[in-house]
């Protein structure tokens, strides 16, 4: 009997990077997208795409992008949202995969089946069925917004609906939330609002993207590897020259050590702190009409309270078949659902370095274990029993903070290092070992199997 394809739900960067695998594999998919054309969230146009226009990537182009495909060397160190965008494009463009994409297409169910594979629902009702399913839709679709006590005369809105700096023109204008896109937007409103504010809960250690004239992913990346404990040190002593004591700028002291959070890369709101043109607040108290009331006493008159407070990972198509945890999927290397055999989710991605290279092996990962199943291959029961039995320490030593982002965050290195070996011992090829991947052809035209259409509404 021929086997099922794959599905692949979602065509941003981690449904693309799943796609480009199995047509290196030979395996045969279809790929569904509910959008107009590929990139996912890259794509501010898109309803939904929490994007806006000041944003860039946080991780320099040459860290980052997908196997066998550099970034433009006329890019600048930190691509723009747009630049992402036309990369990401150019990927599909390079391998084809457009075509066996069904976009305006929706899918609002999923089903295991008790003879193995899985079902899914689209939007038109009409049922496939699948061998294994790739949830790639994304992380940063659903905000978490925060509670607050009180009641509010202004404006609420959580920072997923941003869009544009003329949006704050004129405002008073509060940013609740220290995040990468949470301080974008307070150096946005910095030059742009009537009065900024940013409150924040917790302190951060704030990086700076460029350490000697280099990005600094780079300068961290070709380094010595350093242990934990030195590299603290030696990192530490580089941050207090470049950044200083940030308290001095209203800013509470972080209540961690270094790398255990996330990394918040942007000195620019430190400069605009300095000058004044943003103040920091406390944690939010309440809500009191016109003003907003800190949990340090003090209080001001906001017109807009905009809410960077992050997301949850959900995927509401998807059931109940994935087992949360702090709004997180508890999965085995965050890509195999331990409970469901076939069910994969390579986009729930939480770490300190650039994903897309990350999404190349774990597109890798599936199409090998899903191929050996294919051929009655014994990796695939030798991988079958690691997906339910190895628990691999993917924290690098480091003591991450207890907080929902956290519930589920890995260190990339380790993250890496753990997979090289798990490649190695089922005796699978990595992405950057195959030569079609390193050297692509512009001609990838040929597909195991013609994506079926499906009529948009």
């Amino acid at each position: 009997m021929t086997p099922k394809p794959i599905c692949i739900i979602g065509a941003g960067p981690a449904g693309l990077a799943m796609a480009r695998a199995c047509v290196v594999r030979g395996l045969a998919y279809h790929q569904y997208d509910a959008n107009t054309d590929v990139g996912g969230l890259w794509d501010i146009e898109q309803d939904g795409s929490p994007m806006y226009e000041s944003a860039h990537f946080i991780s320099s182009k040459t860290q980052s992008g997908f196997d066998g495909l550099p970034m433009p060397e006329d890019f600048p160190d930190y691509p723009s949202h747009s630049q992402i965008l036309t990369y990401i494009r150019a990927f599909a463009d390079l391998w084809g995969l457009r075509k066996n994409i069904n976009f305006k297409t929706r899918v609002t169910d999923i089903e295991k089946l008790s003879q193995g594979g899985w079902r899914i629902t689209l939007h038109t009702g009409e049922t496939r069925e699948y061998t294994a399913l790739v949830c790639a839709t994304g992380a940063n679709w659903h905000p978490r917004m925060p509670e607050f006590e009180g009641m509010f005369d202004g404006e609420l809105r959580h920072s997923s609906t941003y869009r544009s700096p003329k949006e704050i023109e004129g405002t008073r204008e509060l940013l609740v939330g220290a995040g990468n896109s949470g301080v974008d937007i307070a150096c946005d409103a910095a030059q742009r609002a009537k009065a900024a504010f940013m409150s924040v809960r917790r302190g951060y250690h704030f990086i700076p993207k460029h350490l000697w004239g280099k990005p600094s992913d780079v300068v961290t990346s070709t380094g010595p590897r350093l242990p934990l404990w030195l590299n603290r040190i030696v990192f530490g002593a580089v941050l207090k020259m470049y950044v200083g004591d940030v308290t001095r700028l209203g800013l509470p002291k972080p209540d961690h050590k270094l790398l255990e959070t996330h990394p918040i890369l942007n000195t620019q709101v430190l400069h605009y702190l300095q000058h004044g043109d943003l103040l920091a607040k406390a944690d939010v108290a309440r809500l009191d009409g016109k003003e907003v009331v800190f949990k340090d006493g003090t209080s001001e008159e906001i017109d807009l309270v905009r809410c960077a407070t992050g997301y949850n990972q959900v995927q509401p198509y998807a059931r109940s078949y994935f087992r949360y945890e702090g709004g997180r999927p508890n999965l085995y290397m965050q890509l195999f659902s331990r409970e469901h055999e076939n069910l994969f989710a390579p986009s729930f991605v939480e770490t300190n370095s650039g994903a897309f290279k990350l999404f190349d092996v774990m597109g890798f990962a599936i199409a090998h274990y899903v191929q050996d199943q294919i051929n009655g291959h014994a990796r695939a029961e030798k991988m079958a029993a690691m997906i339910k039995t190895d628990h691999p320490d993917l924290t690098g030593g480091i003591k991450f903070v207890a907080s929902d982002r956290h519930s589920s965050y890995f260190d990339s290195h380790a993250w890496q290092s753990h997979m090289k070996r798990l490649f190695k011992q089922i005796g699978w090829t990595l992405p950057t070992d195959e030569p079609s991947v390193m050297s692509p052809s512009p001609m990838r035209s040929e597909f195991p199997v013609d994506p079926l259409p499906v009529a948009a509404e």
